[in-house]
């Protein structure tokens, strides 16, 4: 009783996710007979997990390519595709933003990539910057969903399952949901008359933007290609991503030096290092967990609802919609997962469709206030106040949730993939 009530005030007071994770599980600790040296040894073995070595990889990856103009590339030859349809340049935005998303492995990150160049671009366009800003905002919810997502490698650390085959899984389901917003980007801006320059489609300027962005383009297949031809594992790749960022930023491209690449280290080591104390804290965590037979509890008490899995997935996610206006991705996934996972296990439910569907709901939390971080970044971009963006943002929130339940009601959307390895 103590240890869920001292977690609830935490909650409720905002502390730091890693105090709000320790601080009941240590007065828990202290209160029992266990030596207080276990939390040493679960503060170690939060962190002691090989596969969290790819995630400063993928960050620090993320950050030397955006310093490198490798997102102009991805632009550049999106526009030559899709520029002069109604809500091109949007549109070229959510495509810019699934392409990023297959580098950098982060939800604001990618709008930060990609909206620092877009929103301006669009606003010239004559697009009204709150659109503009939203779009950008919905596009970068793709970077917690294309591989390599770095909430997924938290998962796949928590959940005892393979990182490679939640990648392949959440490949499909990105795909999917870019379309989605695609579509609703088109349809707005169709509605609205919302459209630039109008322009034909060339062949001579897409090739040509083609080769020279054709270092850039080929950073996801050398990444990706690599790890789902069983090449290298997720933490190699993200080693090789990191080498070849190098490569194209310092050698080919030559539009990095030391101060860009030293501004890039601290970008990651700055994401990078709060990750690591919550990662230790969480496994403490998770140990109180199962010894007070929480998980059991919750779930005994949610199977007295309903024992069909689509309904409990619904309530699931419906749940993890409200919590993820209030509560940080990573957050969410490292609190959440050894609570929800047995269960999810007990109804047949596979975990690595579960751990795209948990990624999902993290989606619209990036879009949503309070929290909403997607928002804050659009926001920091375009200047505007996050009221003004989470009004126009509502329908990309709509289409999100149509994705999710496409996604929930035929689970083998993620996993037909998997089936061909």
């Amino acid at each position: 009783m103590t240890f869920a009530l001292v977690f609830l005030i935490c909650l409720a007071l905002g502390v730091p996710i890693f105090a709000t994770l320790g601080v009941p599980s240590l007065i828990e600790l202290l209160t029992s007979p266990i030596p207080l040296e276990s939390l040493a040894h679960s503060l170690f073995d939060g962190v002691d997990k090989f596969p969290l070595l790819a995630i400063p990889n993928f960050v620090l990856a993320g950050a030397i390519m955006s310093r490198a103009g490798i997102t102009r590339d991805i632009i550049s030859v999106m526009r030559t595709i899709v520029g002069g349809a109604y809500g091109g340049l949007a549109i070229v935005t959510i495509l810019s933003c699934m392409f990023f998303a297959a580098i950098s492995g982060s939800g604001p990150g990618t709008v930060a990539a990609i909206g620092t160049l877009l929103i301006p671009a669009m606003k010239d366009d004559g697009y009204p910057t709150d659109f503009a800003a939203s779009v950008a905002s919905s596009g970068g919810t793709l970077g917690i969903l294309l591989p390599p997502s770095n909430p997924m490698i938290v998962y796949g650390v928590l959940a005892s399952v393979s990182i490679g085959d939640l990648f392949l899984a959440g490949l499909l389901p990105g795909i999917l949901m870019g379309a989605l917003l695609v579509g609703t980007t088109y349809f707005l801006s169709r509605r609205n008359g919302y459209r630039g320059a109008v322009r034909e489609f060339v062949w001579r300027e897409f090739l040509i933007a083609l080769w020279q962005a054709k270092f850039s383009l080929a950073t996801p297949f050398i990444v990706l290609g690599g790890i789902y031809g069983g090449i290298y594992t997720p933490v190699e790749a993200s080693v090789i991503a990191v080498v070849y960022a190098l490569l194209v930023g310092v050698v080919i491209k030559r539009t990095i030096g030391i101060k860009s690449t030293w501004a890039a280290l601290s970008e990651a080591s700055t994401v990078c290092g709060g990750l690591i104390v919550i990662m230790g804290t969480a496994i403490f965590f998770g140990e109180f967990l199962a010894l007070n037979l929480i998980p059991q509890k919750i779930a005994a008490s949610l199977l007295t609802v309903t024992s069909d899995p689509i309904l409990m997935l619904l309530m699931i996610c419906a749940i993890l919609i409200v919590l993820g206006t209030f509560m940080e991705t990573l957050s969410t996934v490292i609190i959440l997962t050894p609570i929800l996972l047995p269960l999810v296990k007990q109804l047949g439910i596979d975990p690595i469709h579960f751990g795209v569907l948990l990624v999902v709901t993290s989606e619209i939390g990036f879009l949503t206030p309070p929290l909403g971080v997607n928002l804050f970044v659009a926001c920091g971009i375009s200047g505007l106040k996050i009221e003004e963006i989470s009004r126009r943002v509502l329908p990309f929130i709509g289409t999100i949730i149509v994705g999710l339940l496409v996604l929930l009601f035929f689970p083998q959307i993620s996993l037909i993939l998997l089936s061909f390895k």
